[in-house]
C-alpha cells in the first residue's frame, strides 16, 4: 500500500518523545541519516532557501542539537533554538528550553521559522502551529516537513505502527498546515534513498527509527543485505498571512 497525499484530515496519534528517556535512539538517528542516506538529510535544503529568501533572523522549533541551526549560522544568519529536550544545551547558542506551544519570543520576532521532523510529537499540532505563526513577522517564511504513515516500506512489518495515521504526516499534515498558513510550494518524495550495505548499518538503521537496541538486533536477522529503502514524506513551504 503506498502514500495518498492529503486523502483526508484524519489525525492519529503523536509519536512518543524519547528524546530525554532514550537518547541512543536519537542518536543513532542521526547517524543512520549521515552515513546512509544517498540523497542527504533535509536540513541543508531548508537552510540555503531560508538563506535565498534574504531572512536573518530564525527560530528552530523542536531543533534539537541544533542541525539546522548551525547550517544557518554558517551562511551568516542568526537562528535561535527552541526545543523542550535536554539536548537542546548542545545546540549553537543562543538556544532556549521551550514547549513549541508556548514559545518564549515577542511578536513578530522572526523573518522565518522551522519545524522539521517534530509535528507528529504533538497530539494536536494546530496550537503549535498558531504560536509559530506568531512568532514570526507579516510575510514571513516558515518551513514543516514529515514522513509519511507508509515511510520506509521494505521495512514496514518491524516497523512500530507501520501505516498507522500520526497526528502530523504527508497524508494529512497539509489540511492543518494551510489552516495556519499560506501554502506557497509542497515538495513531496518517494523514491529510494538509503543505502544500507550489512547488518550492522541495518541494526543502526532500525534503532533510530524506535525499536530498542535488542529488538533491532532480532528484527534485522529478517532482512538480507544490501538492501535499498524508500522514503516517503513531505516538505512545506509557508507565509504567514
Amino acid at each position: 500500500m503506498g502514500p495518498t497525499p492529503d486523502s483526508g484530515r484524519d489525525r492519529g496519534a503523536a509519536l512518543p518523545v524519547d528524546y530525554d528517556t532514550d537518547p541512543g535512539r536519537f542518536t543513532a538517528n542521526q547517524a543512520a541519516t549521515r552515513l546512509l542516506s544517498a540523497r542527504g538529510d533535509i536540513h541543508p535544503v531548508v537552510a540555503h532557501r531560508i538563506a535565498a529568501e534574504g531572512c536573518r533572523t530564525v527560530v528552530d522549533i523542536g531543533g534539537g542539537n541544533g542541525t539546522l541551526a548551525r547550517l544557518l549560522a554558517a551562511r551568516g544568519l542568526r537562528p535561535v533554538v527552541a526545543d523542550r529536550a535536554g539536548h537542546v544545551s548542545r545546540a549553537p547558542r543562543p538556544a532556549v528550553r521551550a514547549d513549541a506551544l508556548h514559545l518564549p519570543f515577542a511578536d513578530g520576532a522572526f523573518d522565518a521559522g522551522a519545524a522539521l521532523w517534530m509535528l507528529y510529537h504533538l497530539p494536536d499540532p494546530l496550537p503549535a502551529l498558531r504560536e509559530a505563526r506568531r512568532v514570526l513577522r507579516p510575510g514571513g517564511l516558515f518551513a514543516a516537513c514529515t514522513s509519511s504513515r507508509f515511510n520506509d516500506p521494505e521495512l514496514g512489518s518491524v516497523l512500530p505502527g507501520w501505516g498507522e495515521p500520526l497526528s502530523f504526516d504527508a497524508e494529512n499534515g497539509l489540511p492543518q498546515l494551510a489552516g495556519v498558513f499560506d501554502v506557497v510550494e509542497v515538495q513531496r518524495w518517494d523514491e529510494p534513498m538509503v543505502e544500507i550495505p550489512d547488518g550492522e548499518a541495518l541494526r543502526l538503521f532500525l534503532r533510530g527509527r524506535g525499536l530498542s537496541r535488542q529488538r533491532a538486533t532480532e528484527a534485522a536477522q529478517h532482512f538480507g543485505t544490501p538492501l535499498r529503502v524508500t522514503k516517503r514524506g513531505m516538505l512545506a513551504w509557508l507565509r504567514k498571512p
